[in-house]
């Protein structure tokens, strides 16, 4: 039995984007004042970026707020395919430029040989505060993807790891994506998607219980942390 799922549904991106900077200005604002700093996990494409822009200019104590991906692309922070190059240049502007990134890629040659080195960038951060996720057509997130080989230890509850190294079946460049166990280690999940075709991927993954074929169901059967489903029409 996983947790009640919340959907909440927006006539246009713009209205969500404004709802959704300020609730995640507010929980992080609220994990600030209880414990002196707090941590957000975001997604890369280009549904966030209307996100990232009114969450840059949220007044907050940006300097005790942590930011890092939920996964990344084995490139260069300058390459024009890297997440972080994204983020840097949308969220990490206005007033959240005081806020600390953590890199998830690293020098090592490829993603199999960062992932030591990622995990213990990771480390040192707790309970992420929220964590934002995309979703896929084919039912991916962060870079869980069906039909990877690295899936299953991606999904495994009991690996003990926090990051592994995937190779996508169907799109470019090696990744560096957080398992499933390091996902939901967040006091809030929120997945954000756009369109009536991401609509109806939703609609099959809450219909059906396989995982390896829809991995976003992993995320939505779970009963670890609060799930929001933020969608624009």
């Amino acid at each position: 039995m996983s947790l009640e799922i919340t959907l909440v549904e927006f006539e246009n991106t713009s209205a969500l984007d404004i709802e959704l900077s300020e609730k995640v200005a507010k929980l992080l604002a609220a994990d600030i004042a209880a414990t002196g700093s707090a941590s957000l996990v975001v997604s890369g494409g280009s549904t966030p970026m209307g996100f990232f822009h009114l969450l840059s200019q949220c007044s907050l104590d940006w300097s005790n707020v942590s930011i890092t991906l939920a996964d990344e692309r084995w490139v260069n922070a300058d390459h024009a395919d890297s997440n972080e190059k994204l983020v840097r240049e949308n969220l990490l502007i206005n007033e959240a430029h005081r806020a600390q990134f953590i890199s998830l890629k690293n020098s090592a040659q490829d993603a199999l040989a960062g992932e030591s080195g990622t995990e213990q960038a990771l480390a040192s951060v707790g309970t992420f505060t929220v964590l934002i996720l995309g979703m896929g057509d084919d039912g991916h997130t962060a870079s869980l993807f069906p039909g990877a080989e690295a899936l299953p230890l991606g999904l495994d509850m009991n690996s003990g790891r926090t990051c592994i190294a995937v190779t996508p079946t169907a799109a470019p460049h090696q990744r560096i994506s957080m398992t499933l166990p390091r996902l939901l280690d967040s006091q809030q999940i929120i997945i954000h998607i756009s369109g009536a075709g991401k609509h109806q991927v939703l609609e099959e993954a809450k219909a059906g219980d396989d995982v390896e074929a829809l991995p976003i169901r992993a995320i939505l059967n779970q009963q670890q942390a609060p799930l929001e489903i933020y969608w624009a029409k």
